[in-house]
């Protein structure tokens, strides 16, 4: 009874001695929270000067947007012209393709009726030929073609071709004196130029 008496007091101060290091340990973890709850000096960044001009050019960020749109809009608006023109000349330039085919079947029903007489033709048959030569005529007047027949007319480049020159005394140097294919036009624009012969001046004779 005695020896566990002994026993029983040889224990008690392990027990006191686990309470002691378990408080060391708490204060050491209670030591721990508080250093990390304490906050970090703030160190200073060095960014340094501003540059000249950026507050300037930020401020004038609006006019600058303004600008490059209004640039942009003008050169949209000139492709959209461009484009059209554009079209309209193609448009043009295929109609134009198609009457110079009509007219050169125009030229050579001319040519049959002017034939035919001398032929000895049926009138029937030239009577035919007169009306699809007439039929052709008419439409290319209602796409606003006219014929050029410039005979006794000041030569103009725009819508007479010259084959050649010829000395003439009763014609007026520069005036056509004769129309050798005669032209078509439509508007201002010549869909083929008058082919004539222009008089000159003759030269003086010899003294």
């Amino acid at each position: 009874m005695e020896e566990k008496q002994a026993e029983g007091g040889r224990e008690a101060p392990a027990a006191g001695e686990g309470a002691a290091a378990g408080a060391c340990a708490d204060a050491k973890a209670d030591e721990e929270r508080e250093a990390a709850a304490v906050p970090a000096a703030e160190v200073p960044v060095d960014v340094g000067p501003a540059e000249p001009g950026a507050g300037a050019a930020v401020a004038g960020a609006p006019e600058d947007f303004k600008d490059r749109w209004l640039r942009a809009e003008a050169e949209l608006q000139n492709f959209r012209r461009r484009a059209q023109r554009e079209w309209e000349e193609a448009g043009r330039a295929a109609e134009e393709r198609v009457m110079l085919e009509m007219i050169l079947a125009l030229d050579d029903l001319e040519r049959a009726l002017a034939a035919a007489p001398e032929q000895g033709t049926p009138e029937a048959w030239t009577a035919g030929v007169r009306l699809v030569a007439s039929r052709l005529a008419e439409y290319l007047a209602r796409q606003g073609v006219t014929a050029l027949d410039p005979a006794g007319e000041a030569f103009d480049p725009r819508f007479h071709e010259a084959l050649l020159e010829l000395e003439s005394a009763d014609a007026e140097p520069g005036h056509v004196v004769q129309v050798v294919l005669k032209g078509y036009r439509r508007g201002d624009r010549a869909l083929r130029a008058a082919r004539v012969v222009v008089a000159r001046r003759p030269a003086a004779s010899e003294g």
